[in-house]
């Protein structure tokens, strides 16, 4: 099996630097764009189901690649949610710094999202066992994942980016994609 963990399009908070994680913000014209530019370059390969996260940044983004490959989008998984930023969100991260320190009130681990992370691609694999599927998710939850199975520390993706994995649900391995801090 081969996965692509796509990073949804560009939103207006990541135009201007603001934390978003569990918020649900829309994608802007440019973070459009650049769904319909992820499309066009994974219809260059064959790709049998396309997944997503319901926030409508990344559902709206699996959408316009499911639309190009000619296919459904065949599930939004809550797990595949973006790291929850708590009282920061909305916030730029010089923001949350000076109003809360570095202990920003409701925010998710790093540690509990990577393993959310893994658990959570592991199933969704599981739940769509095909020869290649896209899953249209969130820039820190994809490092998180990338951390995970390279044993690297790497750098969020940028916006409608794509990592790409090789294997099966607890054996992963990375294909192509990677970027390094």
């Amino acid at each position: 099996m081969e996965i692509a963990l796509v990073r949804h399009g560009q939103t207006d908070f990541n135009r201007d630097g603001r934390l978003q994680g569990s918020s649900d913000i829309e994608l802007n014209e440019t973070g459009i764009a650049q769904a319909h530019e992820a499309a066009r370059l994974l219809a260059d390969e064959s790709w049998d189901a396309v997944v997503s996260s319901p926030l409508t940044r990344a559902a709206v983004t699996a959408d316009i690649i499911a639309a190009t490959l000619d296919l459904t989008v065949a599930g939004r998984h809550a797990s595949l949610i973006e790291r929850a930023y708590g009282e920061a969100e909305g916030l730029t991260k010089e923001e949350a710094v000076a109003r809360f320190g570095t202990d920003w009130p409701g925010e998710e681990a790093f540690d509990d999202l990577q393993r959310r992370a893994v658990a959570a691609v592991d199933e969704v694999a599981g739940l769509h066992p095909v020869e290649g599927l896209v899953i249209v998710t969130h820039g820190t939850f994809i490092r998180a994942f990338v951390d995970h199975v390279t044993g690297l520390e790497t750098r969020t993706p940028d916006n409608a980016h794509s990592v790409r994995f090789a294997g099966r649900p607890g054996a992963w391995q990375l294909v192509g994609g990677l970027v390094r801090k």
